[in-house]
């Protein structure tokens, strides 16, 4: 598992962490029944805070990406990828429709919107 934080990102850093995890789970980088570093040994090695990692963690339990075994740890929950899929497509698109609706709202077309979000896709 590899996790990387960006100083400069407008996602919380406990966010990073859940995507990143999220994307690794999904694309099998991180596999099923895996084992995950504890809260604390990822804080250490992110440098950040245990709060910051419990947050991540519990976060993704609550969505069904990790289980948490009593005594044991985190690990990563049997696949179950429609509905992991189903929900990130739902995240998806949430974003996709605050971001129409700012566009919008600054007075953006339809195609200015889609053109932004190429060039965000593309960089």
């Amino acid at each position: 598992m590899k996790i990387i934080i960006k100083n400069k990102s407008e996602l919380p850093i406990y966010e990073q962490i859940e995507e990143q995890m999220k994307t690794q789970i999904l694309d099998g980088t991180i596999k099923e029944d895996e084992q995950l570093p504890s809260i604390r040994q990822l804080a250490r090695d992110l440098k950040i805070s245990v709060i910051t990692t419990t947050r991540a963690y519990n976060d993704l339990a609550e969505e069904g990406f990790i289980i948490s075994v009593a005594g044991k740890g985190y690990f990563v929950s049997p696949r179950n990828n429609e509905l992991l899929k189903e929900r990130m497509l739902f995240e998806m698109e949430e974003g996709l429709e605050k971001a129409v609706t700012s566009g919008r709202n600054a007075g953006l077309s339809d195609v200015e919107i889609i053109e932004a979000l190429k060039k965000f896709m593309e960089g």
